[in-house]
């Protein structure tokens, strides 16, 4: 069975003593968990962060990285620099770092690749707008956004990725794919990478939901047999509603 992943995505949200607070209240609860947790503060609390995790089952990851391990680059965050403040996650092709931003499937594949060669873990975001969905163009979409980020990567390459299906129209809105909804979306992208890597690797890669996910509706969405957690956003600002979506999934999985 591959082991649920719930993480939090703060994005540009909190400040160092609320971020503090939040991961020790997390702490508290967490020094064991069937379920994988983590968290992806904004990069100036990382090491902040760190500290406060102490010996807790917390996993640290960054919401962004560049593609060059240094120089004249302003503004941007290596993965060494990630790895000397314990880092051991990335998110990479977030949607608002698509569309608002405007990485391409290339730059986030050279992303990709670094992350990688370094050893820290990707968590690769795809998914579609409302304008595409409502086209029929899901599918289409979430295959060229794999397709493009994972480039001509090898199954053995990349042993630790982790996938987050994130429908753009979700995100932040309230709105919520249905489970059978996120249970498709999901099965395809199992399915493409049976096509493209084989049944072993598919079935090892962990994929996440992320979407307006929150406790009241995280059972029935964990509960599909391809959804293996969540990449939350605004629940995982709240102690006590990250926390329920993590005891919803141990529970939706038997765990």
């Amino acid at each position: 069975m591959r082991r649920p992943f719930v993480a939090g995505n703060w994005k540009m949200n909190l400040n160092q003593a609320e971020a503090v607070k939040l991961v020790r209240e997390l702490a508290e609860e967490l020094k064991s968990n069937a379920v994988e947790v983590g968290v992806c503060p904004p990069f100036v609390y990382l090491t902040s962060v760190a500290v406060a995790i102490g010996d807790a089952e917390i996993r640290l990851g960054a919401q962004d990285v560049y593609f060059e391990s240094n120089g004249a680059f302003t503004g941007e965050i290596s993965c060494q620099m990630l790895q000397d403040v314990c880092c051991e996650y990335v998110i990479l092709g977030h949607s608002e770092r698509r569309h608002v931003i405007g990485e391409t499937d290339q730059l986030i594949h050279r992303k990709l690749q670094a992350v990688i060669n370094s050893g820290l873990k990707p968590i690769l975001c795809v998914g579609e707008t409302i304008e595409q969905r409502d086209a029929g163009r899901t599918e289409k979409v979430v295959q060229e956004q794999l397709a493009g980020g994972l480039g001509d990567l090898s199954a053995a390459q990349l042993g630790n990725l982790v996938i987050a299906y994130e429908p753009v129209w979700a995100i932040g809105t309230g709105r919520n794919a249905t489970p059978d909804q996120a249970q498709d979306v999901h099965r395809f992208i199992r399915g493409w990478l049976t096509q493209k890597f084989g049944p072993q690797f598919a079935q090892s890669v962990r994929i996440q939901y992320g979407g307006s996910v929150k406790p009241s509706n995280a059972g029935e969405l964990m509960a599909q047999t391809d959804i293996d957690g969540a990449l939350v956003g605004g629940a995982s600002l709240k102690a006590a509603d990250f926390l329920g979506i993590i005891r919803a999934t141990a529970q939706a999985k038997g765990l």
